[in-house]
């Protein structure tokens, strides 16, 4: 994809005990919460006499937010009403593993800044982040990708709800410790950003300290094409749609320029953004959109845009047009439900009749288009500033902005690009000073990388390398070691659990997050020991998956209590006996038949190797006792 630059931002979170600046922990909570407080966010200068422009645009928004928190597991750090403790020194270790990980060199003395962020998602209104390192790379084959900074950061609120009035946020995530890893801007198409953002995962991955699950990484990307400008698309949560949201964006950027270029030749220099009240003209319209509004006491309110005609059904990107940006625009910094405009006129109820007058009352000339909006008066206002706006900014090229990731790889305006005033030091936390020792002895024991445990676990546990790829990627490999190394289990029966049988049970729909790690050794052992036989194995994880009880209520629940040697011994003997002709005439061809008898009855309650060897005893001795 020539011309294109794209730099990662990783933000993952860190599996601590407890958060970055206090002592709760790090949980997630879906019970009912215990309080909510509310709040109001407002922008200030910084101490350079700046204002932040992305903060000014979201105190123009004028929300609420409310704030749910737990008495357990919040405090007052959280709730900005005490001061923030020192930072988390397990977070600082996880994250000076990480930096030489990625050879990064690291700072010598960590400080805490405060950057600002009046979205609601951080009760105080800034972000709490601290730069630790510096300068690194990575290899991508064997081109050098550059990581940029690594910052330790306190992860924002969770949230819950939102609406036109506010949003509502929920405080167990606020806190929680993430490392943010940004690189260079040396990677060059979607799919080499792809394989970047997995070696960068996979390198998180192989400390063994950082959180699973959904929400708990996400991306963002920083992509500009040739002759346009940086722009951030926060929120990529999978990596397989990193190809696709480069390529999108790239294309929107590169619509954008040709667009503006196309207005350079009609000579359209500016937009006089002059706004007109157009009630009257649609008195009488069928249109059900602009009937509810006038019904409701609202406005049709109108801009002209001159030079722009036919440029606002433009398509930047499958399904989106510049007219789609226009309203994004109107959508954010208003609120209003979309636009109208009359590159897509007649339509909507909207007659041709309509459109002409509303051409003579602009006094519109022909390659000129008219953008209006139906709401109350002086959201409609806002609205066709917002407008006006963006459609200047089109004269120019391409916004520098940050925009969200859609499902199907477009990308949507959120705010503007945030500018140097946002950032400032944080007065409340000492800085930490990176002692040399403390690096050393990171160093000493730095983690295996993922590549390397997965030759490990094929040259010393035996496992196949498509088995030795998932466990190693998988949450559970830690676990999986222990079992092995600790208790004396079957790698490849462990493995094979984790990776097979716990997916299996997943794709039925079985949550099996509710699975504990000591219940699921439990499990493995009985097995092991052959207590319960492994065809019992989903049916009892698929029952402590779905119940509170201990693994001993799953085997009483599915009848699977243990068959003693005495009584197994007894049923292979009166099957034999039972089978005695077959016996004499078939010798051990009948020993499969009779295998599969007994396993009906004794499925899940014996282990198969067991009860096969005391049925191939019974035969041979039957067998041998036959007269000649």
């Amino acid at each position: 994809m020539a011309g294109v630059r794209v730099g990662i931002e990783i933000h993952q979170q860190l599996d601590t005990r407890e958060k970055l600046f206090c002592g709760c922990r790090t949980v997630l909570r879906e019970e009912e919460p215990d309080y909510t407080v509310r709040r109001r966010m407002r922008a200030t200068a910084s101490e350079m006499g700046l204002v932040d422009r992305a903060a000014l645009f979201e105190f123009g928004r004028g929300r609420v937010f409310s704030y749910q928190g737990y008495r357990d597991t919040t405090c007052l750090v959280e709730l900005d009403e005490e001061p923030p403790h020192d930072l988390n020194r397990e977070a600082i270790g996880i994250s000076l593993t990480v930096a030489q990980l990625l050879n990064m060199r690291i700072v010598e003395e960590i400080h805490v800044m405060r950057k600002i962020v009046i979205d609601g998602s951080n009760t105080t209104g800034f972000q709490r982040t601290a730069k630790v390192a510096f300068g690194g790379w990575l290899l991508d084959g064997k081109e050098r990708i550059g990581m940029q900074s690594l910052c330790l950061e306190e992860d924002a609120a969770r949230k819950v709800s939102e609406d036109a009035a506010g949003t509502t946020y929920r405080l167990d995530r606020l806190g929680i410790p993430l490392v943010e890893i940004a690189t260079a801007p040396d990677i060059t198409s979607g799919e080499q950003a792809g394989r970047v953002a997995l070696a960068m995962g996979r390198i998180l991955q192989a400390t063994g300290k950082i959180k699973r699950g959904l929400g708990t990484i996400r991306q963002d990307l920083n992509v500009s094409v040739e002759g346009g400008t940086r722009v951030e698309i926060k929120g990529v949560q999978e990596l397989g749609a990193i190809v696709k949201v480069v390529e999108s964006e790239a294309t929107r950027q590169r619509s954008l320029l040709e667009i503006r270029d196309e207005l350079a030749r009609r000579g359209v220099t500016g937009v006089r953004g002059e706004v007109h009240d157009v009630t009257e003209i649609f008195s009488g319209t069928s249109s059900k959109v602009l009937r509810r509004a006038l019904d409701s006491g609202g406005r049709i309110k109108a801009v002209l845009l001159a030079g722009f005609d036919g440029l606002l059904k433009r398509e930047l990107q499958p399904g989106r047009r510049l007219g789609t940006e226009l309203s994004d625009r109107a959508k954010v910094s208003a609120g209003v439900g979309g636009i109208f405009h009359t590159d897509e006129l007649p339509a909507y109820g909207i007659t041709k009749e309509d459109v002409s007058k509303l051409i003579a009352r602009l006094s519109s000339a022909k390659g000129d288009s008219i953008v209006f909006v139906a709401a109350e008066a002086g959201v409609a206002d806002a609205a066709l500033d917002a407008v006006v706006e963006r459609a200047s900014l089109a004269i120019k090229g391409v916004p520098a902005e940050v925009r969200a990731a859609n499902a199907d790889g477009t990308t949507r305006f959120m705010r503007p690009m945030p500018g140097s005033a946002r950032m400032y030091p944080e007065t409340d936390v000492p800085s930490t000073v990176v002692r040399e020792a403390m690096v050393k002895e990171i160093r000493s024991w730095l983690p295996e990388l993922l590549d390397a445990k997965t030759e490990r676990y094929v040259r010393e546990y035996g496992l196949s390398r498509d088995l030795a790829e998932l466990i190693v990627d998988s949450p559970h490999a830690g676990t999986f070691e222990a079992l092995v190394r600790e208790d004396g289990l079957s790698p490849s029966f462990v493995a094979a659990t984790f990776e097979y049988t716990l997916k299996s049970l997943r794709r039925e729909g079985v949550d099996v997050e509710e699975l504990n790690r000591e219940k699921t050794r439990e499990v493995l052992l009985r097995v092991h020991r052959g207590e319960v036989g492994k065809e019992a194995m989903p049916d009892i994880l698929r029952w402590l998956a779905s119940n509170r009880g201990s693994v001993d209520s799953a085997l009483e629940a599915l009848a699977l209590r243990r068959v003693g040697d005495e009584g197994l011994r007894k049923a292979v003997e009166e099957i034999v006996e039972r089978n005695i002709e077959l016996v004499r005439s078939q010798g051990e061809r009948v020993l499969s038949p009779l295998m599969g008898d007994l396993m009906k009855s004794f499925k899940g309650k014996v282990d198969g190797k067991v009860l096969h060897s005391m049925l191939k005893e019974e035969i041979s001795k039957r067998i041998a006792e036959s007269p000649r």
